[in-house]
Parts: structure tokens; C-alpha cells; sequence
């Protein structure tokens, strides 16, 4: 049975040492939150000016080049903390509704193979911007996408920020131009764009159930429908800034060996005096991430250079919707795709917390805001914010909106459900589907696609569940995987 979530704590002793007490949302008979990763959560942000307790969602766990848990929020009262998300922002994930019901296996194979010539892996090398469509996209966010590939502009309030956030007011174009060396912008010319494998996919599914019609009906989704989820990061660009700021667990080679010149260029070589270039030298260049005032002109550049990966990431993952959007209409029968929902899980923004504003930290969490919060007029302020609770490609998955009692979780709800399927299924609780249902999974070589059999549904519904029974969530839609690339 699921309990409702644990009362946050002012401070409690953990190993000795005094560290503030997350509100946990779980189960404590079956999703039970890891007492050592809550701990190592608390002393990642002991001595933090929080604004309230941290938040622990379902598939709370850590993984090892991550300075933080993920599945969690942080909300600061006024200082900036990079090492509180990813190391690249805007990673996130997107549902686009066909016009269509699902294909044969004919019409899939056609689907996954023009996915795979689009945006193939290991990527071509060659570059897909130019250097003014990257000042664009950093600029313009969603919008740069919308105009260059034809992505509908009505679909622009699916995204969330409406996919642009707006610069000026941490410093704009200019100050960025000025700081930022021009091989930033020429790095982040190239696999604009790209899913690649690991964790990121791209999964055609069939609406199987609708929980919500309403709201379903708001948002484009119906039954027996075909939809196409995909998870994609926020490109080279959000890699980049996301390692300038700190000195980051995950390192790839290739990235680590731009920032060497990068690095010392962005923070030493723009120091306005010899007390500026001793301060960023302490703060960049050593162990550990002190946090940063966001009223400080330090604040304000790293707020402005997060904006900037922020839209480029929109940027990014509107191209993608705009490939996959015309590969499925090619693919399909002429069938029109339309976005539901847009949602980044890798995040700083300055958001409302309690009766004032707060600088949320979102690791592996996405937003959800009640309709209230919404822009009036949008499809989002009549039914909340869309927010996805993806499976794995073994599952089932779902579409649910923002609930009534979201606040009490910053706002947030768990991007995924992945490590509680992995878990309950290793301990025997859920087993296989019951129906012999199987996903076709496509790799990005040129081996034909294999079968992968599914499981019960056990582990993402007591994720849902634990959303739901809090009021974080209301689930609209469950879709269930068809195809899979990844």
C-alpha cells in the first residue's frame, strides 16, 4: 500500500552530522527510498540557503559520475548551484501524437531505417549549423527551430517556457558574445539534433488506455493511436557550459579536452580586474562548487550561460520533433504528427516556492505546474502541465498532468520509472506480461531488429502510483511500446 509522503524535518543527524531532511515521496513497503542515497543527498546540500526541504521522488538513485541523486529537486532562496542538475541541461523528453493508427512491421521497419539515415550513430562529423544559426538557437530557442525545419508554431506552447527563455534579463547576446570564445559557437555546429543510443531512444507506441478523456481529448491523444516518445539530451552546446562553471565527476575525453583551452578562456580571460580573476580562479578551478549569489555579477553570467544551454536545448529537441514529425508522415501514409508535450528534466529556473521566488534545481526530475500557473489560453492552462511517466521499452508508459498538490513537491514529478522496473523485477515482485506482448527493438547498426518480450506493468504503475496518491500527478493516457531504437 502507498503511503503518503514522509513530513519533511528541519535538520536531522545523519553519520554524525546535521543535514536537512527531504520530503520522500515513496513507499515504504514497496519503493522504499535508499536511507544511504538520502544521506549522501543531505550532505550535497548541507549548509544550502534552501527555500524548503528537498524533494525525493520515485526511481530515486545515484549513479556514480553524478555529483547528485537523481529524481530529485532543490530549491535555493538565492543562490545558484550547477552541481545540483546535470552536467548538460535540458535533457529531456517529448510525445508526439500520429494521425494514425498503429503501422504493420513493413512501415515500421521504413520508420526506424530513415530515423537511423537522419540521425545516425556514430554521428557523420559534419557540421549541421552554421555559426549564426547557433547565436540564433542559443538566442532564440524553439522559435530558431520552428523557422529553420518548419515545426509548428502553434505547438511552441507544448514546450515548456514556450521554448525560449529570454536572455536579457541576466545580460543577453551581448555579454555572452563577449565572454564566450567563438569555438563554443563552432563546437556546437555539429550533431545538432542527434538521439545516439544508451538511454536516449526513440519508441513508437499505441495508446492503449485513456484514463482522462477529457483531457486526452485536450491534448490530441485517443485510443488505439499511434504516438512516438523520444528521449534526447540538450547537445554539444548545454555540454559545454554545463562543465565551464565547476569541475564535473562526468569528463568525457573529447570535452575535457576543449575545456582545457575553453575554461581559462570564458572565466580568466574576461576577469574585468585582479580581484574578479583571484575570485574565479577559487571558484572555477579548485575542488568543490561554491554556490553563487544570484544578485552577484558572478550569478548573473552563470545564470545568463544556463539560459543560453537551456534554449539551445529547445532548440535542439524541436529540430528533432521537426525530423521525426516529417519521417513519420513519409513513413505512415502522409499521417500528421502533433506535440503533446515537450518536457526538460535537467533544469535551473527561478520559480515561485511557497509566498516567494526560489532558484529550482531539477536532476532527472521534470516540472509540473497546475493549470493556475499555466499561460491563459494555452492547451496547458486548461488541463495543467503535460508531464511524462515513461516505463521502458519493456512497459507500459503514461501521460498524466500536473496535480492539485504539486506544490508540496516543488513542482516536480520523477521523469521515468526505469529503476523501479529494474528493481522489482529483480526482486521477483513483477514478472513477465502476462499477455506475451514483445517491443521490436532496432539497434543503429544495420542487424535486423530482435524481440524484446515484455514485463507486467508492476513497476511503473507503483511509481504512478505514489505520484497520484500524493496529488503530484492525474494520469490521462497509458501507452504501451510497439518499436524501439536505441
Amino acid at each position: 500500500m502507498t503511503t503518503e509522503a514522509r513530513p519533511p524535518l528541519d535538520v536531522r543527524v545523519l553519520d554524525g552530522t546535521v543535514t536537512p531532511f527531504p520530503t520522500v515521496f515513496d513507499d515504504n513497503k514497496l519503493l522504499p527510498a535508499d536511507r544511504v542515497t538520502i544521506s549522501a543527498l543531505g550532505h550535497r546540500v548541507e549548509g544550502a540557503d534552501l527555500a524548503a526541504p528537498p524533494v525525493v521522488l520515485p526511481d530515486f538513485h545515484h549513479k556514480s559520475k553524478m555529483e547528485l541523486p537523481s529524481s530529485v529537486a532543490v530549491a535555493t532562496n538565492g543562490t545558484i548551484r550547477p552541481d545540483l542538475t546535470s552536467s548538460s541541461v535540458n535533457c529531456g523528453m517529448a510525445l508526439i501524437a500520429v494521425d494514425s493508427e498503429v503501422p504493420d512491421d513493413k512501415a515500421v521497419d521504413v520508420f526506424m531505417r530513415a530515423v537511423r539515415e537522419r540521425y545516425p550513430y556514430p554521428t557523420r562529423g559534419t557540421a549541421e549549423l552554421s555559426r549564426q544559426e547557433v547565436v540564433k538557437a542559443v538566442r532564440d530557442g524553439s522559435e530558431f527551430s520552428v523557422d529553420r525545419w518548419g515545426a509548428p508554431s502553434e505547438d511552441l506552447e507544448r514546450i515548456e517556457e514556450g521554448g525560449r527563455i529570454d536572455l536579457e534579463r541576466y545580460g543577453g547576446m551581448d555579454r555572452l558574445r563577449s565572454e564566450l570564445p567563438g569555438i563554443a559557437f563552432q563546437l556546437a555546429r555539429y550533431r545538432f539534433g542527434t538521439i545516439g543510443p544508451s538511454n536516449h531512444f526513440v519508441e513508437l507506441q499505441r495508446v492503449e488506455e485513456i484514463l482522462d478523456p477529457e483531457r486526452a481529448g485536450k491534448l490530441g491523444v485517443r485510443e488505439g493511436q499511434l504516438t512516438i516518445q523520444y528521449h534526447g539530451g540538450g547537445g554539444v552546446f548545454t555540454g559545454e557550459i554545463g562543465r565551464l562553471f565547476f569541475r564535473r565527476k562526468d569528463y568525457p575525453a573529447q570535452i575535457k579536452a576543449v575545456n582545457a583551452a575553453l575554461k581559462p578562456w570564458f572565466h580568466l580571460r574576461s576577469a574585468r580586474s585582479f580581484a574578479q580573476l583571484r575570485a574565479r580562479l577559487a571558484l572555477y578551478f579548485t575542488a568543490g562548487c561554491t554556490p553563487l549569489s544570484l544578485a552577484s555579477d558572478e550569478g548573473q553570467r552563470l545564470m545568463l550561460a544556463t539560459a543560453a544551454a537551456m534554449n539551445y536545448g529547445f532548440a535542439f529537441r524541436t529540430a528533432t520533433y521537426a525530423a521525426l514529425r516529417r519521417i513519420a508522415a513519409d513513413s505512415f501514409g502522409g499521417a500528421t504528427g502533433r506535440l503533446v508535450v515537450d518536457s526538460p528534466h535537467n533544469s535551473i529556473y527561478e520559480e515561485p516556492v511557497g509566498n516567494r521566488t526560489g532558484v529550482v534545481h531539477r536532476h532527472n526530475s521534470c516540472r509540473a505546474f497546475p493549470a493556475s500557473m499555466m499561460t491563459p489560453g494555452t492547451t496547458f492552462a486548461d488541463t495543467g502541465q503535460a508531464v511524462l511517466l515513461p516505463g521502458t521499452h519493456r512497459t507500459s508508459s503514461y501521460l498524466a498532468v500536473a496535480g492539485d498538490r504539486a506544490a508540496t513537491s516543488l513542482y516536480s514529478a520523477c521523469h521515468g520509472a526505469g529503476t523501479v522496473v529494474s528493481d522489482l523485477v529483480a526482486r521477483g515482485v513483477s514478472g513477465d506480461d502476462p499477455l506475451k506482448r514483445k517491443t521490436r527493438r532496432y539497434r543503429y547498426d544495420d542487424g535486423a531488429p530482435t524481440d524484446a518480450h515484455h514485463f507486467d506493468d508492476r513497476g511503473v504503475n507503483a511509481a504512478l502510483d505514489v505520484l497520484v496518491r500524493n496529488g503530484l500527478v492525474t494520469p490521462v493516457a497509458r501507452m504501451r511500446p510497439i518499436a524501439v531504437l536505441h
